[in-house]
């Protein structure tokens, strides 16, 4: 029988809290079984902060309200470090070691601990201190610069691209490959995932087809980037957009059968048609709607599909067949990923309230009880 508790059941991570990538890398490792207890600060929230019954990267994960401006609470957090197989901090390079919670201190209450460090620009080089975000970071890259059409300025791909493409996937592939190392030596170590690291890191392929003569360093001239007309998306007749991927000829031609049947038109990769082939597709779109045109290409091979909205998404047969989505206290969010035969992850829990696992989490890590910690304001108005 499968166990549904996930495959990193038993995994003990502590999240200094923080924003984005960090907190989406948490909550993923959450996802799959780890016990992650998030360490919130006691104090005003940022301006950025949404309602915290609705922050879904904090899902499934336990909070407990520390004091890191008292010795004591910083005290605490180098015992649940003490006590954990890793520990994710996502501030600016030096902050948690001015704290005392850096991975020096860590380590060596835990040599066995893997410190995840998660950043924008890295813990070192000219602009490691320097303030940044998602789209910084994507900018010098040459990500940013890939993305957008011919003629036009950089597209921006919401925060997804950087903070949880290059940075959150990054750093728990570095906290799973140093976590296994540490099982086999007994040796921690400090996982340095910056996003400009692993935004570059995505672009590697096309680093490859630029060498071999196959990319070219423009916007929306390229195979993949909007420059070929069968590689694009067009609206339909009620301004609904359709998204084409036909790249091989034998799904170009399926595609082409079903929406111009008869229809002469140029070789698939007759470039200097491209821009007759582009007007011919677009006038054909512009003559159903989307759902009329996601009709005709359903069940077929010309990777025609709609372009859905977050609000649709989850609705759309396939996704619904898999359970892609779940509802969770009322709210629509992606289910966990990927899956696992032996060991699939049991259902979501809500985002964790901050504060709200204090006294819970200090006895089931045997910290003693949430007394011991408040009578010199460590844990203030322990929950």
């Amino acid at each position: 029988m499968p166990d549904d508790r996930g495959p990193l059941h038993g995994l003990k991570v502590v999240e200094l809290a923080g924003i984005g990538p960090g907190p989406f890398a948490a909550m993923l490792l959450a996802d799959l079984g780890a016990d992650v207890v998030r360490v919130d600060r006691t104090g005003p929230r940022s301006p950025l902060a949404i309602d915290p019954r609705f922050d879904l990267l904090n899902r499934g994960k336990r909070s407990i309200a520390v004091d890191l401006k008292r010795e004591r609470g910083r005290e605490l957090v180098l015992a649940l470090a003490e006590r954990a197989d890793a520990v994710i901090e996502g501030y600016r390079p030096g902050v948690a070691e001015r704290l005392g919670l850096g991975p020096e201190a860590a380590l060596a209450r835990n040599p066995r601990l893997v410190y995840g460090r998660m950043t924008g620009w890295g813990q070192d080089g000219p602009l490691a201190a320097s303030a940044g975000h998602d789209i910084t970071y994507l900018a010098v890259t040459g990500a940013l610069h890939a993305v957008g059409r011919a003629g036009g300025p950089p597209q921006v791909p919401a925060n997804l691209l950087g903070d949880f493409g290059g940075g959150a996937l990054y750093l728990v592939v570095g906290l799973l490959a140093a976590l296994r190392e540490a099982g086999r030596t007994g040796r921690g170590q400090v996982v340095d995932a910056a996003i400009v690291d692993g935004a570059a890191h995505l672009t590697t392929l096309l680093y490859g087809l630029s060498a071999a003569g196959r990319w070219r360093d423009e916007r929306g001239v390229n195979l993949l980037d909007t420059g070929a007309p069968f590689y694009d998306v067009y609206p339909a007749a009620d301004g609904r957009h359709l998204a084409v991927g036909a790249l091989e000829p034998r799904f170009y031609a399926e595609f082409i059968r079903l929406l111009a049947p008869g229809d002469d038109l140029p070789d698939q990769y007759d470039q200097a048609r491209w821009p007759e082939l582009r007007e011919r597709i677009a006038a054909a779109f512009a003559t159903r709607t989307q759902q009329e045109w996601a009709r005709v290409f359903a069940g077929t091979e010309a990777c025609v599909a709609p372009v859905l909205s977050l609000g649709e998404a989850a609705d759309h047969p396939h996704l619904a067949s898999r359970g892609t989505f779940e509802r969770v206290g009322g709210v629509v969010q992606p289910a966990a990923a990927p899956r696992f035969s032996a060991t699939p992850p049991g259902p979501a829990r809500p985002p964790a309230l901050p504060g709200a696992h204090t006294r819970e989490v200090l006895a089931d890590w045997g910290l003693g009880d949430a007394g011991d910690w408040l009578d010199d304001g460590a844990v203030p108005g322990a929950l």
